[in-house]
């Protein structure tokens, strides 16, 4: 009976959350270390800085939260558990920086929890850790939080890039055609070739759908099998068989317009730098070069920092993109783009909405802080921290906001978001007076813009709020593309709406 008692508490060590939670008793140990390098992570990191006891206690409240009848509280010196008729457990507070002795605390005031509150234990171990953690993100930014054992290999598998087989697709019309093709890919391996048109995928006919559709139907498991029906350059139809292989998926979609290149960025993921230099090269490669560039990033919900940095040095060239802020000196970084600047003399203008965030924000925000595009459509969402992460004892991972995002003037993009030069979200009435505007030399959200420009974090709710209602944030529509039409085609007001010089950034 010994052996079977200590193969049971083994089992509890290494797979606590498996079976029956009320059956199971609570895994202790375990979660002692799991809050202790919670707290010992966190306390240096975060952006503002929280005493441990603190975060132990919001932590702890989640047992109230679970069950109102447990109430955690700290008195002097002491910690106490009361139950609904009697207190359940007292403990002497550990000191301001004992991360090991606050993570034993939450572990006792948990089991003690789970024993005296048969609400509690229905939550089963891993819910009553979860419970806290919530608990305790609730304090925070929306973007802290914790991850359980079954869902980080959900969110590794989210951060690694999907099976694809190396095609760059662009609209032609009503037609989805080849625009360039990666080396080394599936597609090169096949003689696939820049040009041909898409007809067909799993003897599936293509219809209507468009360039974005049609490359998440390429995209899939590396090692699957895809059949594509192309229309080559002879005109002759083509059959290919391609094994999908670890090939990014496309997020970079290109169309021409009445002599403009519109390139739509749906993500950053990684190859996204590779495919947006690749598409700027494909058109310029043609007879006859664009006479101007749309970048579209509506609805683009963002992804990695560092393929923001590689588009913006597409344009840019050189110059400086963002700069990351936190209290932990790692978390300090100072983001250079270092390219071979593309389409030099062409202008460009960025189309935003509500819904471009994070790194999509990253790079509305550099462009035109270095005055290289003129950004249109509503103010974004606002997203602008950085999390760091961490694998806990259990098997799960913490995430937690340790930096803030500024760009190259200052101004903090968190809540902030990018507010454009020429505003669509108010409606077109508006957005004609915006035109006419410009059109005379003058700049129609100037005061807007300098007071977003010349902000510092932290900022009021109230200011934030304020400083956005100068263009509130909305859904694109056609009028985004509407002004970004007028604006290459009338030079001056392009010049009028880029910002004023004075806003250039200083070298870091």
């Amino acid at each position: 009976m010994r052996h079977a008692g200590f193969f049971l508490f083994a089992l509890l060590l290494t797979a606590p959350f498996a079976g029956a939670a009320e059956t199971l008793d609570f895994p202790t140990p375990l979660v002692a270390q799991v809050f202790a390098t919670a707290y010992g992570f966190m306390a240096p990191r975060t952006l503002e800085a929280i005493p441990i006891p603190r975060l132990a206690l919001w932590a702890l409240r989640g047992l109230a939260v679970m069950d109102p009848a447990l109430m955690p509280e700290r008195q002097a010196d002491q910690v106490v558990l009361r139950g609904a008729d009697r207190e359940l457990l007292r403990r002497p507070a550990p000191g301001p920086d004992d991360a090991d002795g606050w993570g034993m605390v939450t572990a006792e005031f948990a089991a003690a929890g789970w024993g005296a509150s048969a609400t509690v234990r229905r939550a089963g171990p891993q819910g009553v850790i979860r419970g806290l953690f919530d608990e305790l993100f609730n304090h925070l930014d929306p973007y802290s939080r914790y991850a359980a054992p079954g869902e980080t290999e959900i969110d590794r598998q989210g951060r690694r890039a999907d099976g694809g087989v190396g095609l760059i697709l662009g609209q032609r019309g009503a037609r989805v055609v080849i625009d360039a093709v990666q080396p080394d890919s599936p597609a090169a391996a096949a003689g696939l070739r820049p040009g041909e048109t898409l007809l067909a995928i799993d003897r599936t006919p293509l219809g209507m759908a468009d360039a974005v559709s049609t490359a998440a139907l390429l995209a899939g498991p590396p090692a699957t099998h895809v059949r594509l029906e192309l229309r080559g350059h002879d005109g002759r139809r083509l059959r290919v068989d391609l094994l999908r292989g670890l090939v990014p998926p496309q997020s970079v979609f290109a169309s021409p317009l009445d002599g403009l290149l519109v390139l739509r960025l749906t993500g950053f993921q990684r190859g996204t730098g590779q495919q947006f230099d690749a598409a700027l090269k494909a058109a310029f490669a043609r007879h006859v070069p664009p006479r101007g560039l749309v970048l579209d990033l509506r609805g683009n919900r963002g992804g990695l920092l560092q393929q923001a940095v590689a588009v913006v040095g597409g344009l840019l060239g050189s110059g400086l993109v963002a700069i990351t802020a936190g209290r932990d000196p790692s978390a300090n970084r100072v983001l250079q783009a270092d390219a071979e600047a593309r389409a030099d003399d062409l202008p460009v203008v960025v189309l935003v909405d509500g819904r471009s965030a994070s790194a999509a924000e990253i790079t509305a925000a550099a462009l035109a802080d270095n005055r290289r595009a003129v950004v249109i459509g509503s103010a974004t969402l606002g997203k602008g921290l950085i999390q760091t992460v961490t694998p806990l004892p259990d098997g799960g991972e913490l995430f937690v906001t340790w930096s803030r995002v500024l760009a190259p003037l200052g101004w903090p993009i968190q809540d902030l978001g990018v507010l454009p030069q020429i505003c669509t979200s108010l409606g077109a009435d508006t957005l004609q007076q915006e035109l006419e505007t410009l059109a005379k030399g003058d700049r129609p959200l100037a005061a807007a813009l300098a007071r977003h420009r010349t902000a510092r974090p932290p900022l009021p709710a109230a200011m934030v709020l304020e400083i956005r209602d100068a263009c509130p944030a909305a859904i694109g529509t056609d009028l985004d593309l509407q002004g970004a039409r007028f604006l290459i085609d009338h030079p001056d007001s392009y010049a009028n709406a880029l910002l004023p010089p004075q806003f250039l950034p200083a070298a870091p």
